[in-house]
């Protein structure tokens, strides 16, 4: 898990109102009077059961890969402007023994764990960003409906630390764009892969296809975990 959570605003997309605003006084009046309250921050939706359960509670649609370019999900930005682009942000956040950080955010030093190959490494350039759940997959599993804004905050997601992992760059390409019933890490990872899958899926409502249900229960039959997530 990692050690380090800085702040990462997500890029969610704002809607305006179709009524004519009030003027500033009036509307100052009014909320004094106690007459208008003042909106709270939004609150986000919550899920939480146990992981066998959540794969249950996942919709099972037929994939399609139609109209799909990895372009459409912008990612790698430097949502917080803070120099570090997200690739780097999961870098500092996930290390073992902490890179320095120097200008432009260029990292030396370090050393991570990937658990794709129960191996660690000491070097930035032997690591891959992994989207757990595949930009691909995402577009199958139901992001070819969204808007840009929403595919970019997937793919750049920071508010949960399993969306993105530092894995080895071996290791992730060969898991590629493969669901869990095509590609899983090591065996001692299966129940924090597949919890993490599931988590990713159930935060962004995204489905799963009939062959992928199937591996992902069988493969959970032995698991604890229990996924819980805020739902994008």
């Amino acid at each position: 898990m990692r050690r380090v959570h800085r702040s990462r605003p997500h890029a969610r997309t704002q809607h305006r109102s179709a009524r004519p605003l009030l003027p500033t006084f009036l509307l100052a009046l009014l909320v004094g009077l106690g007459l208008v309250a003042v909106p709270g921050p939004a609150q986000a939706a919550t899920y939480s059961a146990p992981v066998g359960q959540a794969i249950a509670d996942l919709p099972v649609a037929t994939e399609s890969r139609t109209g799909y370019d990895r372009d459409l999900f912008k990612h790698w930005v430097d949502a917080d402007g803070d120099g570090c682009s997200t690739r780097n942000e999961v870098l500092i956040a996930e290390a073992d023994d902490a890179p320095s950080v120097g200008s432009s955010c260029a990292l030396t030093g370090g050393r991570w764990f990937s658990y794709y190959d129960a191996t660690s490494y000491t070097s930035a350039s032997s690591l891959d960003i992994d989207h757990m759940v595949p930009l691909a997959e995402a577009w199958d599993s139901g992001a070819s409906g969204w808007t840009p804004a929403r595919r970019e905050a997937f793919a750049n997601d920071l508010g949960e630390d399993y969306s993105l992992i530092a894995v080895s760059a071996a290791t992730n390409r060969s898991k590629g764009d493969q669901d869990p019933a095509e590609w899983m890490p090591p065996a001692g990872y299966v129940c924090r892969y597949v919890t993490e899958w599931v988590s990713v899926k159930v935060r962004w409502g995204l489905t799963v296809d009939s062959a992928e249900r199937s591996a992902l229960t069988s493969l959970a039959s032995g698991c604890s975990q229990t996924v819980s997530v805020e739902v994008y």
